[in-house]
């Protein structure tokens, strides 16, 4: 079967975006194999415990596709890749790739729940994992999350790409690298399926996102532009893969330019002012939370960070006045798009725009993303303020299998949806100023507040259960859980936190405060008055910062 008849893109849409200069032919694996030959002894990847060269990513890459060959995947074929952020995690991307089949993502912090999920709606036959998960063997986590009735194949990856199958009782398969034949049979083109990957949603699991290669190489080649990026880069991947801002940072752009990647074992200001040091650091991609913690790091004024240009940033507001304080501090630039795991980029910010431009804006629309602003179903982009969407060369394929959150997703006429509310002035800068979504955005990632209420309410002791963001000076927003609680029962942190874990919860879905109140307020229509709620815990947080008591206005028991 050729590539080309693999697509899934649009024959006539894909034509045009290669006309334009925005689509290509090559793919990310493609280039690995380049910079292999060309540089085999220089860094890809750099770690605190040492560095992975070209051919190292090349060789162990191609050791992967011969394991996955030998259990017969091929083409049309998932397998999933559950790894922290280490370059095992993009070697493994690589030789998924190299195999011909696709990468199904998932978050090193997904729960057993979320990752039962993810398999059993991709339908993946293998999941890769490093020797242990989370400080657990990987096997027994693995064999918590395959569903009932699934047959999904472990492999465990060694450092160089040696693959071992814990069902067969430990023993390295017996494969080396597929032969250039076979893997050039085995090439998928950059318009095929290759990769999928959950995105928060509002409501229920996390939703499938379906990605070509070709949507990220226009995403990289805007990057490029922007940031004016090249090989000669060193980058800092702070935000972890698989998910859209991590998987272009640590993985699309610097593959495909040739620049070294230094990932860190665990985010910390301190590690990143070491790493930074040690590796001449030029571009840095965290979300705002990272930044702003490594602002407010006494260690900032005694390190040498003078050889970052650019740091791109996203996934979250970006404060002022903190942005341009880590400016003055570090003499970078910051960056940043607007966009989606789903959509891609929208708008951008560039290196010649000015720090009022780049730091109150989130940057001037692409004129090829075609951005339209709706009210409802009417389109209301005269008026300059509106619900954003798109259709362009960024834009992903939609959800997997999922009818009914495409129809949320798209217009009638197949404008992609954001949800936000946004402004575009004369200009074509946009600002995002509300959002239509009910998400709380904890550093830079979407939790979805209708999920946490489900999980919570799981909990025999509450009856009823409202979720809204807590303001944090950090990490933007925290999520907050108000309760209302059955007769005479009891509830804490500790004790809902606990009952969370037992289920599979994701951590990152965990209420960071639990209030409980005798009664929720409610709306004239009945719904929970979340937006009393929202007053209520910046009051209860006013007060705390002011050392005066938080429950002196109604009788109320906070944990």
């Amino acid at each position: 079967m050729s590539a080309q008849s693999r697509s899934i893109v649009d024959a006539d849409r894909a034509r045009a975006y290669r006309a334009e200069g925005w689509w290509a032919d090559g793919t990310i694996a493609d280039a690995v194999v380049g910079h292999a030959s060309l540089r085999p002894d220089e860094p890809a990847y750099l770690t605190p415990s040492g560095a992975v060269t070209w051919s190292q990513v090349e060789r162990s890459s191609s050791v992967v596709a011969a394991s996955l060959a030998s259990l017969g995947v091929g083409p049309g074929d998932r397998v999933a890749v559950w790894f922290a952020d280490v370059p095992m995690l993009h070697v493994a991307f690589i030789g998924v790739e190299r195999a011909g089949a696709t990468i199904v993502g998932i978050g090193a912090r997904a729960g057993r729940r979320e990752v039962a999920h993810v398999l059993g709606r991709t339908g993946a036959s293998v999941i890769l994992t490093a020797p242990t998960h989370a400080g657990r063997d990987a096997a027994d986590a693995v064999a918590e999350c395959i569903p009932e009735g699934q047959a999904v194949r472990h492999l465990v990856l060694d450092g160089d790409g040696t693959t071992v199958e814990p069902s067969t009782g430990g023993s390295a398969l017996d494969v080396g690298p597929l032969a250039a034949s076979e893997l050039e049979a085995r090439r998928q083109g950059p318009d095929a399926l290759y990769l999928i990957n959950s995105t928060s949603g509002t409501t229920g699991l996390p939703k499938c996102v379906v990605h070509t290669q070709n949507r990220w190489h226009y995403f990289h080649t805007q990057a490029v532009a922007n940031g004016d990026l090249s090989g000669a880069d060193v980058f800092l991947g702070a935000v972890p893969a698989p998910f859209g801002f991590g998987l272009w940072t640590s993985h699309v752009t610097p593959l495909l330019l040739g620049a070294p990647t230094v990932l860190l074992d665990r985010f910390s200001p301190a590690a990143a002012f070491e790493a930074i040091e040690e590796h001449g650091v030029t571009v840095l991609c965290c979300v705002s939370t990272q930044f702003i913690m490594m602002l407010a790091d006494p260690e900032l004024g005694n390190r040498d960070l003078t050889s970052l240009r650019a740091m791109f940033t996203g996934g979250e507001a970006v404060p002022y006045e903190r942005a341009l304080e880590f400016e003055r501090s570090t003499g970078t630039t910051i960056l940043q798009f607007y966009g989606s795991n789903e959509t891609g980029l929208l708008s951008g910010t560039t290196l010649q725009d000015t720090p009022e431009r780049r730091l109150r804006t989130a940057g001037r629309i692409v004129p090829e993303m075609q951005v339209r602003l709706f009210e409802g179903d009417r389109d209301v982009t005269s008026t300059g303020r509106g619900q954003p969407a798109c259709r362009g060369p960024a834009t992903s394929v939609g959800y997997l299998d999922d009818d009914a959150a495409n129809a949320q997703l798209f217009t009638a006429d197949g404008w992609m949806l954001m949800g936000d509310i946004c402004e575009i002035d004369d200009d074509g800068y946009l600002t995002v100023v509300g959002r239509t979504s009910d998400i709380i955005i904890r550093g830079g990632k979407n939790i979805s507040a209708p999920q946490v209420e489900a999980d919570v309410a799981t909990h025999p002791a509450v009856a009823h259960v409202a979720v809204v963001s807590m303001p944090d000076p950090v990490f933007g927003e925290r999520v907050c859980a108000y309760v209302e609680l059955i007769a005479d029962a009891d509830l804490d942190l500790a004790g809902l936190t606990g009952h969370l874990a037992s289920h599979g919860v994701s951590k990152e879905l965990y209420p960071e405060r639990l209030i409980v109140l005798d009664e929720l307020p409610r709306s004239s229509g009945a719904k929970v008055a979340k937006g009393e709620l929202r007053e209520d815990i910046r009051r209860r947080l006013e007060a705390e910062a002011a050392g005066a008591p938080t429950d002196t206005d109604e009788p109320v028991g906070a944990h």
